[in-house]
């Protein structure tokens, strides 16, 4: 073994160890209590308008949080670079009432995940400390990376070396590094750049033990008391800024905010409004707004989907890849670009096309990504009717109205759908008869079950209506001959087609509700309790107030006082059985 490599095992050995003793500890204290941020802050100011923030409703609990995979590539690159490849960090998230952001509130970490951000990290400092090649036009990452150079590359530079680690640990921890801390990481830096004699070698392996450090990979509330309210605590000013990054960029906070929070300015509510102001005019915006509607439209099961080469066989991996990327870049347009309706989304006829989605759509092929708009009178009117929705929710080789409808009622409702009996006899559905050519045929065959009918008949009304779109998302009008009922009612309302069912749920009350409710826990980082109920009519209330706008809400939420408050809830037997099982480390 190389003696490098000899230094990286001892490395990763040592960060590994601590890493599980840490974050069994740093869970331990998201569960029970926060640690005091030990900071003085300014008082709030006045409240700004019910449209612009929201009253107080008394705060949400103190967490600890794992990075999602997503939060971890992109602080990487918004630190480093683009260019810096992150593989196989961190596994998905668990998906807790209605959304894996939920989900990082119960989850910790197992030593395989562990051996894997150990060899991410080692890619990532070799990437970021590479010295190029001679004659290269492109100067390495590190000339630029590290803000200095040291007096001698074969030997240690105590002086650089800080420099380096104060100004990179400052945004890989997300508040400044205590100076017990940078002296401690100088030290392993000198140790490592004396036995290989190489600066950057040394200078390598406090970048892979920061880079695997719980206190990065975890978002940890930090409280301190309130000086406005005693008796209460609220978030310390590098929490605050670390809630608003991953919220609004999904991503760990910058130098801006840092330096925000230092001012102690985010724990104002004119200040707190203005930076939130400049973190919503940042092309960042896009990443927090894609992430979120991932996240809440279950696009993760994108992943495994895979239809049958017979039966579907213009659908490829790229066309499910696509589908995915056309309903986040038409959310992002008619949402932020645009900045309308929420409510919209499900009636618009405006979208993006690529040529892998164009066979299934029926159209012409484009070159690359382009707008597209569907002429008045097509079925295909809004996301209900297109491939995303379409695809995921159904079989590899045919359509499931059930699914489909499940999907609505759940992921854009916030209405659970009960899950069907052990012993129910799927035949009918699964193996029909014959004679039964339609869904709508076999579905009324399978709900004369009585202990069917219940679930079915809040599900397939508007699974049926959706039934012109075949397994892989194609229009049709006929299924074995037979011309398709695609009638169906939401919940008293009536409809007669696909446009009719998007305009049913257009106007449901609880689908503005919906997204309220799940963008108010995305944001918090936590599921919801009734305890919260009166911040979701609050916020309901003014979203509708503003026109349904998306940044709005986004700007409410993120400005609202509830937003840094911290309150106490003791959870139910079940929810500490989770924590418990969920949030410990493997042991070796």
């Amino acid at each position: 073994m190389s003696p490098v490599s000899n230094l990286e095992s001892k490395s990763r050995r040592r960060f590994g160890a601590g890493l599980r003793a840490s974050v069994a500890s740093l869970l331990t204290l998201g569960v029970v209590a926060c640690s005091d941020g030990g900071s003085e802050h300014a008082a709030p100011a006045a409240k700004a308008p019910a449209t612009a923030a929201v009253a107080d409703f008394g705060g949400t609990p103190a967490r600890v949080r794992r990075m999602s995979p997503e939060q971890y590539a992109n602080t990487i690159h918004y630190i480093f670079g683009d260019d810096v490849r992150v593989v196989a960090a961190l596994t998905p998230l668990p998906r807790t009432d209605g959304l894996q952001a939920s989900g990082a509130a119960s989850v910790g970490m197992t030593i395989g995940e562990i051996q894997q951000l150990q060899s991410s990290a080692s890619s990532i400092a070799a990437q970021i400390l590479d010295k190029g090649n001679p004659g290269e036009r492109i100067a390495p990452r590190r000339d630029y990376l590290v803000p200095c150079k040291p007096a001698n590359p074969a030997a240690a530079d105590d002086a650089c070396a800080a420099k380096f680690i104060k100004q990179t640990g400052r945004l890989l921890y997300r508040r400044a590094l205590p100076e017990a801390t940078v002296a401690g990481l100088v030290a392993d830096a000198k140790r490592g750049a004396t036995n290989l004699k190489d600066f950057y070698a040394g200078l390598g392996s406090v970048i892979e033990g920061m880079l695997i450090d719980p206190n990065v990979l975890m978002i940890a509330d930090v409280t301190e008391p309130d000086p406005n309210n005693p008796g209460k605590r609220r978030l310390d000013s590098y929490s605050v800024a670390a809630r608003l990054s991953f919220f609004l960029w999904n991503a760990g906070p910058d130098e801006m905010l840092l330096t925000a929070a230092e001012k102690g300015e985010l724990q104002t509510t004119k200040g707190r409004a203005k930076v939130v102001a400049a973190m919503m005019a940042s092309p960042r915006l896009e990443h927090g707004v894609r992430s979120f509607f991932d996240d809440m439209f279950g696009f993760e099961e994108f992943i495994g989907l895979a239809k049958d080469p017979a039966t579907y066989p213009m659908v490829t991996g790229q066309t499910l890849i696509d589908a995915r990327e056309q309903t986040l870049r038409t959310v992002v347009a008619h949402l932020v670009t645009r900045n309308e309706d929420y409510r919209d989304l499900f009636t618009t006829r405006t979208t993006f096309m690529s040529p892998a989605l164009a066979p299934v759509y029926q159209v012409q092929p484009s070159l690359g990504w382009v707008p597209y708009e569907f002429p008045a009178g097509s079925p295909r009117v809004g996301l209900l009717s297109q491939v995303s929705f379409l695809a995921l929710h159904a079989h590899p080789a045919r359509s499931s109205a059930t699914k489909r409808g499940k999907a609505l009622r759940e992921l854009l409702l916030c209405q659970k759908v009960p899950a069907p009996p052990a012993n129910v006899d799927f035949s009918a559905v699964e193996n029909p008869d014959a004679r039964l050519r339609t869904a709508r045929e076999r579905l009324n065959f399978h709900s004369q079950n009585p202990v069917c009918a219940g679930c079915h008949k809040i599900t397939d009304p508007m699974g049926l209506a959706l039934e012109q779109f075949d397994g892989a998302g194609r229009f049709r009008a006929s299924e074995k001959g037979v011309q398709l009922d695609v009638t169906g009612t939401l919940d008293g309302k009536a409809f007669s087609d696909v446009a009719g069912l998007g305009q049913a749920l257009h106007d449901h009350a609880a689908l503005p509700t919906c997204l309220v409710r799940r963008m108010y826990s995305y944001g918090t980082g936590g599921p919801l309790s009734r305890a919260d109920d009166p911040a979701i009519k609050a916020l309901s209330s003014a979203f509708a107030q503003d026109g349904y706008k998306v940044p709005d809400l986004m700007r409410m939420i993120a400005t609202s006082d509830a937003f840094l408050e911290v309150v106490e809830r003791v959870p139910s037997p079940a929810r500490t059985a989770g924590l418990t099982s969920h949030s410990a480390v493997e042991a070796n």
